[in-house]
Parts: structure tokens; sequence; C-alpha cells
């Protein structure tokens, strides 16, 4: 809606995760050097944490985007408790049939799939999102199924993503041979205060708008409220673009990011992070240093 008003050819904050529009500063660089590091020296388990929101999904998406037609991709993305049997969702990542079949034959067939991958000289890579939602049992599962060989190599290569939970998950006695299996350990952290800066006018002039289209001041203040965290980032900059519109207003000022914020906080769904947990907000201005402050798998497509 407020588009032409700005000059965009494209919202530039959406919530979805979208590799085009992807920021790699410090943290998320050396995040997505060691998954293509894993994964070009077959690391059997490569394991990617980070806060929600961080922008896991979206290395994922941009790392699969790179792989070459060498590498036989699947990807399990909605897992959860009551996630039943881990042979089928793993069929279905690959697009192998899996209807009607006993556990023994799935995994024949897997081990078949894998083995004809190797001899035609393609990696298989295995990606499972919000890898935190899954027990322990499962994950053991998972790490025996995992370890087919052949010779020095990997057969199959596992890339775990999910919430910090995950870490905790591994750390437990019976998951000590999983843990020591993974060879890649990476937790992503929230963008620096100069990183923020420059992902706002980043993803402003990849949409094709005005870099400067929200006012320094405001993007500092964005900061604040968001903690560094992406997806709070673009949830709030996506919001005071509206408010701008609605006021027919821009640049967008760091007054305007503070209605916002307040006007969420007074409605009950203030944009606060871990962070920023008391009732009030970071008042406009204030220097950075100043702030303390149950169903089975479903067909879709795969990787």
């Amino acid at each position: 809606m407020y588009l032409d008003f700005y000059g965009l050819r494209e919202r530039p904050f959406t919530l979805q995760p979208d590799p085009e529009f992807l920021y790699l500063g410090r943290r998320h660089s050396t995040a997505y050097t060691l998954l293509e590091y894993g994964i070009c020296n077959q690391a059997p388990i490569t394991v990617l944490t980070g806060e929600i929101g961080a922008g896991k999904t979206t290395l994922l998406r941009h790392l699969l985007n790179q792989l070459d037609e060498g590498t036989e991709v699947g990807l399990i993305s909605n897992t959860h408790r009551a996630f039943g049997n881990l042979l089928e969702w793993i069929s279905l990542a690959f697009d192998l049939p899996f209807e009607g079949q006993s556990e023994a034959a799935l995994y024949r067939q897997f081990v078949d799939f894998l083995i004809r991958r190797y001899a035609q000289g393609q990696q298989t890579l295995l990606i499972v999102d919000e890898a935190q939602n899954m027990d322990p049992a499962t994950l053991e599962e998972l790490r025996v199924i995992s370890n087919v060989n052949a010779d020095k190599d990997q057969v199959l290569q596992l890339v775990l993503s999910g919430q910090p939970e995950l870490r905790e998950v591994l750390r437990r006695p019976e998951l000590e041979q999983f843990a020591q299996r993974v060879a890649v350990d990476y937790h992503l952290g929230p963008l620096e205060a100069e990183e923020t800066d420059a992902y706002i006018r980043h993803r402003l002039a990849v949409a094709g708008g005005d870099e400067e289209l929200i006012e320094p001041a405001a993007r500092r203040f964005v900061h604040h409220q968001s903690g560094g965290i992406p997806r709070l980032i673009n949830n709030l900059c996506d919001l005071a673009l509206v408010y701008g519109f609605a006021a027919q207003q821009r640049p967008v000022t760091a007054e305007l990011v503070h209605e916002v914020v307040q006007d969420r906080i007074r409605n009950g769904g203030g944009l606060l992070t871990r962070r920023h947990k008391g009732p009030g907000v970071v008042p406009v201005g204030t220097d950075e240093d100043e702030v303390k402050g149950e169903e089975g798998p479903k067909r879709i497509d795969s990787a």
C-alpha cells in the first residue's frame, strides 16, 4: 500500500525468509562460511542455533540456492513433539514413497537411495529446521540412520538448525554419541548497532528505495527496541513505513518509530525483546551506551 509513496519496488521488511534480501553481517557471514565449510568438508553433523527471528532460515535458504546440482537436498521444516515416524519424514523430504511401508522397508529404501547417489558421485544432505522440537529419542534415531559410510566418505550429511534449546538437548547424556559427531557448531547472535543500521539501509536499497528513507536516529532506536533481532527489526520498520504513509511523512523519523512502539505496547503487542522486558520504551534520541536496559507427513515440495 505504501510502495509508490516511498518509491519502492517491493516491501523491504517482510517477515518471510527471503535470500534476495540477505545481509551478511559479521556473525551471519561467519555462520554461512561454517555451513559451507561443513558441507564441502563432509562434516557428519553441522549445528546452527540462534534466537527466534535471528535469520537462521534465511541463511539456510541462501545456502540451498548456492548448492550445485551434484548435491541432493532433503528438507524437514515442520518438526514438532508428536513427530511420528522419522523415516517417513525423511522419505518425504527426498520424494521417496513411504505410505504403507514398514519401518524396515523404509530404512532399506533410504540406504539404497544413499548408495545410488554416492555411486553417481553426488552428495546427500538432510537439513532439519526447528530441530529443537525433536525429542532425544528421535535425534538418536537420526544419528543411527545417518551412520552410513562408504570408505572415507560421508554418504549422508546432516544440518540441524534450531533455537538455543537445541544446544541444551544435545548436551544430554543419552545424546553423547550424537554430540561427538557434530563437526561444525555455531550460535548465531543478534546484530550489533552498526550492523542493524547497515541491515536497514541494505534492505531499503534492495527494494529499490532510498537508503536514508529511515533516518539514522530512527535506525538507532529500532536497534534499541529490537535488540538486533532481524525479524523484530523487520516488523518494526514495516509498521513505521505504514505509519509514515498514513501521516504522509517521509523520511521516517525516530519520533514516528517511537509512536509505533508506544501503540504496540498500549495495545498489548509490544515489540519488546528479552533485553527490554520493562513497561516502557527507550526514549527517542538515547545513545546506545545509555541503554541498559498430532499429524503425519504431508506431501510438500522438498528443497
